[in-house]
């Protein structure tokens, strides 16, 4: 399920990145074709010009020294110093050969370098083929542009080269198609990698959620036995009086109960975790409510034969819910009084920390090992299942003090512990 789940966000994320790296390149693409193509005529109509003016200066007849558009002519002239001061065009061989009015060449051809007749008759050819006043095409692996004016005894064609513009715009298309590819094959392995992150935590909460159900219906099965048997042995002795069978009732009851303990205490889990379901937070005071659960919890404490020691700094204020902060000094006590030996010791102690609030649970013992200390708040999780059990506890206390301080609080809470000797368990709220 998960490989085709990262299979799906890497194609999608290719191909959305694909078709905008498309886009891009083609916007590119489209710009500089304009831009040359713009520039292409521009420089022509600068080269008709440049030759028109040039033909009208020599009215007594043509002369065979034509001209690279922009450079010094062979007679010491500068096309692109005639016609007033136009600015010279960019550097490009154009040529221009005149026809009659049947395309027929009269004349020679005006062009800075010398060419075979043969080329001329061509591009002559190319041109007039095309039925246009303007156009382009390809001859002898060079591109040209070309113009058609009209002139008293015929037509003027001029000649542009621009084989190294039409390159720029080849090269640009190579060089897309190889930058496409490279950065597809890192996009390929990049998107593959951040795909596997991405669905880490989805497949984190999914074995999770596998594991919360399997370790519920573990719990839930143990007293669901347990009242199993117990109903099979009050039918199974139906003529005994309810006061014989009491001890079976008894043990329902109680299974009964743990079972109503249990199920209150997930669906809690999941009102916490519900990001719809907001408690009203108010400013109260949490020395106040950490002593009422004190007071609350002695009499526990005392039957369980555990020193309690308690520093609380008073008038303390915290912005929250004061029944859920109380619940979690309830679980923490609870907890510590639960796992600690008898006279051992419980200590308690409410600071003020700078802008904070910290509430330290602090019980001798056993302790916690270093490999458990990250696994001690999730649900259903026990460093200790059978002594747990025996106990009553379920694993949901410490999951539901997170749950309180961490989603709906804000704050943080973490276990310190040191093996043989002691835990402490930390409560931080702004």
């Amino acid at each position: 399920m998960f490989k085709k789940l990262r299979n799906r966000f890497l194609i999608v994320n290719l191909v959305t990145i694909s078709v905008m790296m498309l886009a891009a390149f083609a916007a590119i693409y489209i710009i500089s074709y304009l831009d040359v193509q713009a520039k292409n005529e521009m420089e022509l109509h600068r080269s008709v010009e440049l030759y028109q003016k040039r033909k009208g200066n020599n009215s007594d007849g043509p002369r065979d020294n034509g001209t690279v558009t922009g450079m010094p002519l062979p007679d010491g002239g500068d096309m692109g110093s005639m016609g007033g001061g136009n600015p010279p065009p960019e550097r490009s061989v154009s040529f221009m050969i005149e026809t009659d009015d049947q395309w027929n060449q009269t004349g020679t051809p005006k062009s800075q370098f010398t060419m075979e007749d043969e080329f001329y008759q061509q591009a002559l050819q190319e041109a007039v083929s095309t039925g246009k006043n303007t156009g382009r095409f390809t001859l002898d692996g060079s591109d040209w542009t070309f113009e058609i004016q009209p002139t008293t005894n015929g037509h003027m064609l001029v000649f542009l080269d621009i084989t190294a513009r039409q390159e720029i715009l080849t090269n640009l298309n190579y060089t897309f198609t190889i930058v496409g590819v490279v950065m597809l094959i890192i996009l390929y392995f990049t998107s593959r990698y951040f795909a596997n992150r991405s669905i880490q935590p989805v497949k984190e909460a999914f074995d999770k959620q596998k594991q919360f159900i399997a370790d519920a219906s573990h719990e839930l099965k143990t007293p669901l036995a347990i009242i199993s048997t117990n109903t099979d042995v009050l039918l199974s002795n139906g003529e005994d009086t309810i006061d014989q069978q009491s001890k079976w009732l008894h043990y329902i009851k109680s299974e009964t109960e743990r079972m109503a303990k249990l199920t209150n205490d997930l669906l809690y889990l999941t009102e916490i975790d519900d990001s719809r379901t907001g408690m009203i937070h108010t400013p109260f005071d949490i020395s106040e409510a950490v002593e009422n659960i004190i007071l609350t919890m002695e009499a526990v404490i005392f039957e369980k034969n555990v020193a309690l020691e308690y520093d609380i700094e008073p008038h303390l204020t915290v912005q929250g819910n004061s029944e859920q902060i109380k619940q979690v000094v309830m679980i923490l006590l609870d907890n510590a009084v639960k796992y600690t030996g008898p006279k051992g010791e419980v200590s308690l102690s409410l600071r003020k920390q700078h802008n904070d609030v910290v509430l330290a649970v602090t019980n001798t013992g056993e302790g916690i090992a270093p490999e458990h200390l990250p696994r001690i708040f999730d649900r259903f999780y026990r460093t200790d299942a059978s002594r747990a059990r025996k106990q009553g506890g379920y694993g949901l206390g410490l999951a539901i003090a997170k749950s309180i301080v961490e989603q709906q609080h804000k704050g943080k809470i973490y276990a310190r512990s040191v093996m043989g000797e002691s835990t402490t368990f930390y409560v931080q709220l702004s």
